[in-house]
């Protein structure tokens, strides 16, 4: 099987990026969904739209592209729906944190580090 060349190309205008800090250090791209996947959360898919003229594609990668972005504490329960969770992961446009001690919180602090990447690319600051 070949070694992949590169981290991801874009399916609109064909951009390609070689690593994941290049994507991450790209200010025309833009992370705007997570959609969960409860039984593999490895598989859930985030959603980024590459904002460059006249390309505004959107391409998904799975979390498991980025799970080297989380090194903290992972938990064993999943609590999604239930009366601790805030149900962030079932709205495909919540991208906050969760506070909820469950098995999917390390996604959503992978989104954290996303977008605070992204805003710095961008010469924003939180």
């Amino acid at each position: 099987m070949a070694e992949k060349d590169h981290f991801k190309t874009c399916p609109g205008c064909f951009v390609s990026w070689d690593s994941m800090e290049a994507f991450l250090s790209d200010p025309h791209l833009e992370l705007n969904g997570y959609k969960a996947d409860f039984k593999e959360l490895e598989y859930g898919m985030f959603f980024f739209t590459h904002g460059t003229q006249p390309c505004y594609s959107t391409m998904t990668l799975m979390v498991n592209d980025f799970r080297s972005l989380y090194t903290g504490k992972t938990y064993t329960e999943n609590k999604a729906l239930s009366a601790e969770c805030p149900r962030y992961c079932v709205d495909e446009k919540q991208l906050a944190r969760c506070d909820a001690l469950c098995e999917c919180a390390f996604v959503r602090e992978i989104i954290q580090v996303i977008l605070e990447r992204q805003n710095a690319a961008k010469g924003l600051t939180a």
